[in-house]
């Protein structure tokens, strides 16, 4: 496990500063890093955070949510079933694009003479600024600012502000706006290109050998006005990106522009005067289809950039800040004294904004839309670690990511079918609703996703009572994943009936296709109870629209009986010797993977060892059982939980960034506070401080979701099983206040969290508004005009600390042989020249 046990970032380069990331010296060396961090979106349009002069970068990026190409997947050896086309976001046109020069010198920011730097993320403002001051080689002073906003009001516009001074001369500037196709012809500096190849990480994203876009419209006006067209060669999606220019000075200037397949330009040359402002306004629009063609998105792009260009920057600035006034108001989460990780916080849930806000009907890709980090796929990451962040802040972004999913069914039905299964099954990776997984042990074998998506809409339902959502069609969902688990499973019968489910992955990558994983079968058994409940209540709620369910997809009573039949029976391993749920039927079997003693350059273990010989040990690569204690928490004792979580805990690498969320909120539960802190603090710098080394690639959104819940499911002790919204905080040792907020069917709750007590107040819902809350079984009622304050006894137990590989070697399995701990040493000596040199 990467832990961040004291302040990971150089504070000398980037300040503590509440409300903003700030950056005060732009470095080569972590570029990648900061084209992430310093990203812009609103979840439908991303902007890398590249100069916006170009040349220089690690990945220049531009990314449309859902839009990609695909390609066939070629399988060294063929089997019925295999996912047949993969998927890919694509690159878009990139309109960042603006050069300065001065007296002909080209600012290159990674070569110049930077005298001054600043480049600041404001979070309130939803506005990435920057101001350098750049001696040119001649020994003039040039003050560049700059703004770069991707509005969360207008999905498809965004706006770049740039201005230029001469600070001590007069000079000749030159300033060529441009609008490039990096996809394909990369740039002028760079065509054709190609990156050296570094070593395989499955994290990244496949790249294109052939061209992705070909061009169907150029299309120029006299007024600054350019667009370009496009349609993908193999999705043959449809993609169109516009500019508009003005330009503010008292300077004398001329301008002129061309235009061409995969590059447009607006060249601004000024005679610029000592003191004098040369400012570039640029208005973007970039809209996408699937069906559209490309000159129909062209007309779109220029009335996105005509509503732009009719309310004025200033205007869209200040519609920027406002909607984010409310953003903040429902979704801020104070920690009080602690400004290091208030920061952090706020940006990871800046963050999450960026990747969620105008997904409108999309789904939530893994790097939202800041980078191409595993091809822009949507996976269960969506659902588990960000859904609840939505449902309990921004209920219609919720609502629309399930539609997301409740438009996917029918090719559900038909993967199901594939596999020979009734119901329908979800894709483990996708875009376009296809699978595109092309290793199915660790993708297609996680059937358990078809519980999280059901687990996701329940929370949702119960958060904020939309019944009707699920009479208007959702409902179908929890139908066909529960006639899937059905089929899937299979009765036993010995003493008792007993219900499984076999030839399955649960969420550690690094044991896969088993039988009975704990984490499927619980997840399995809330889906089907939870569609039976479903349609019962539906029956006595809505009879027309259980009419219109009956109708539509058949559904008996002996149907839903089954359902809640399996659910009853369902097989829950438990292993009586060793006081623990198994992972899985075979887990314990399993030798240990000692990695208290596996080198830290060994890590991810993905990336060292094959996976057979990964999947022969007892090591996970993140939480499993202890996702399930979270998850259905109320299907678990005190003393299940503590015992699971001291197995399991040391056996955890932590390769995956979805892991240390759910360890930290265990780890509060069961009393292990200083080691929740740890893993709480790990998560929240995870991309500030690279400490997965891939943050390049983009975020990790789910891990943003995952802080998100860390602070108010951890240290918060929230949880809401079964529509009950109960706490039992944990605070941690040394913080004097946590705050958050929560939206519960209409009505938002404010929750102070102290070492003394816990306070609600309802800030909206109406006079009339009350919510029924518990605290450690006692139940309090919040009203409108009525504050509740419940005193506190403590924080839980509190163990020094942390699990050991101790606490699990040695001990003896049922069979009554002993548990031992090694590591694979031949691999260790086995590198990557060795393997280079097998294939030589």
């Amino acid at each position: 496990m990467r832990f961040a046990d004291t302040d990971p970032l150089n504070r000398t380069i980037f300040p503590v500063d509440e409300w903003a990331l700030v950056e005060t010296e732009f470095g080569v060396d972590d570029m990648g890093r900061t084209e992430t961090l310093f990203a812009v979106g609103n979840g439908y349009l991303g902007l890398r955070g590249n100069v916006e002069e170009g040349r220089d970068g690690h990945v220049h990026g531009t990314f449309i949510n859902g839009f990609h190409e695909t390609w066939p997947i070629r399988h060294a050896e063929e089997a019925f079933g295999f996912a047949r086309v993969g998927q890919t976001i694509v690159n878009a046109p990139d309109a960042k694009v603006i050069r300065l020069y001065v007296d002909d010198e080209p600012l290159v920011i990674t070569e110049a003479e930077i005298m001054g730097y600043e480049r600041r993320l404001d979070f309130r403002l939803g506005v990435v600024s920057r101001r350098i001051e750049w001696r040119t080689p001649s020994g003039k002073r040039v003050l560049i600012t700059s703004r770069r906003m991707v509005s969360f009001t207008d999905r498809h516009l965004g706006v770049i502000d740039y201005e230029v001074e001469m600070l001590d001369a007069d000079a000749a500037v030159t300033i060529s706006s441009q609008m490039l196709n990096r996809q394909d012809g990369r740039d002028e500096y760079r065509s054709g290109v190609t990156e050296a190849p570094g070593a395989f990480d499955p994290r990244k994203a496949e790249t294109f050998t052939e061209r992705v876009l070909q061009p169907r419209v150029q299309k120029r006006s006299e007024d600054g006005r350019y667009v370009l067209g496009y349609q993908t060669t193999n999705s043959k999606m449809a993609i169109a990106v516009g500019a508009q220019h003005s330009i503010t000075t008292d300077n004398e200037f001329s301008e002129s522009g061309s235009i061409g397949d995969d590059l447009a330009k607006h060249i601004y040359r000024v005679s610029a005067r000592q003191g004098v402002p040369i400012r570039i306004t640029k208005l973007i629009s970039y809209h996408t289809a699937r069906k559209v063609p490309a000159r129909e998105l062209v007309d779109r792009c220029e009335r996105t950039l005509d509503r732009g260009a009719e309310l004025g920057v200033a205007e869209l600035f200040a519609q920027q800040r406002s909607w984010l006034e409310d953003f903040w108001a429902r979704s801020d989460v104070e920690i009080a004294g602690q400004p290091e990780l208030q920061q952090a916080t706020r940006w990871n849930l800046f963050q999450l904004v960026q990747a969620t806000a105008r997904t409108d009907g999309g789904g939530v890709a893994a790097k939202g839309v800041s980078g191409s980090g595993y091809g822009g796929h949507y996976f269960w990451d969506s659902e588990i670690y960000v859904m609840p962040f939505l449902s309990y802040t921004a209920p219609i972004v919720a609502r629309n990511v399930l539609r997301f999913r409740q438009r996917m069914l029918e090719p559900a039905r038909a993967r199901a079918l594939e596999l020979n299964q009734h119901g329908a099954l979800f894709p483990w990776r996708t875009i376009n609703g296809l699978e595109s997984s092309a290793y199915y042990a660790a993708g297609t074998a996680q059937y358990h996703i078809d519980a999280d998506i059901s687990y996701a809409l329940c929370q949702y339902v119960a958060a904020t009572g939309d019944e009707d959502f699920l009479a208007r069609g959702a409902i179908d969902i929890l139908v066909e994943t529960a006639r899937m688990w059905e089929d899937l499973g299979f009765w036993r019968t010995n003493t008792d009936d007993v219900f499984h489910i076999h030839g399955v992955t649960g969420p550690d990558e690094y044991t896969t296709v088993v039988n009975d994983n704990l984490y499927t079968n619980v997840m399995a058994r809330a889906n089907l109870a939870a569609a039976a409940s479903a349609v019962d209540n539906l029956q006595v709620l809505d009879p027309h629209g259980h009419k219109r369910l009956v109708e539509r997809l058949g559904v008996t009573p002996a149907e839903v009986a089954g359902w809640r039949r399996a659910a009853a029976y369902m097989h829950i391993p438990f292993d009586d010797m060793l006081g623990v749920h198994p992972q899985d039927a075979a887990f314990l079997e399993k030798e240990l993977w000692d990695l208290e003693h596996t080198p830290d350059n060994r890590l991810p273990l993905l990336l060292h060892y094959h996976p057979l010989v990964i999947y022969r040990f007892q090591v996970l690569k993140q939480a499993d059982v202890v996702l399930a204690l979270y998850l259905q928490g109320d299907r678990f004792t005190t003393e299940e939980k503590l015992a699971d979580f001291e197995y399991y805990d040391p056996l955890t690498t932590g390769d995956s960034t979805l892991s240390a969320v759910v360890q930290s909120i265990i780890a509060s539960e069961v009393g292990y506070h200083e080691l929740a802190l740890r893993y709480f603090r790990s998560a929240l710098f995870v991309d500030l401080a690279d400490l997965h080394h891939n943050a390049a690639d983009g975020v990790h959104v789910a891990s943003t979701g995952g802080v998100w819940a860390g602070l108010v499911s951890g240290f918060g002790g929230f949880r809401d099983h079964n529509g009950r919204f109960t706490f039992d905080p944990r605070l941690p040792d040394g913080w004097d206040r946590l705050s958050f907020r929560l939206t519960i069917r209409g009505a938002r709750v404010r929750v102070d969290l102290t070492e003394e007590a816990i306070r609600f107040q309802l800030e909206t819902g109406g006079p009339d508004a009350s919510m029924l809350l518990e605290v450690r079984g006692e139940e309090v009622v919040v009203t409108a005009d009525t504050p509740v304050t419940v005193r506190l006894d403590g924080h839980g137990a509190r163990r020094v600390g942390a699990p050991t590989m101790q606490n699990v070697r040695g001990a003896r399995r049922a069979d009554g042989t002993l548990l031992t701990a090694s590591i694979p040493t031949l691999s260790l000596e086995f590198d990557e020249e060795d393997q280079a040199a097998v294939y030589d």
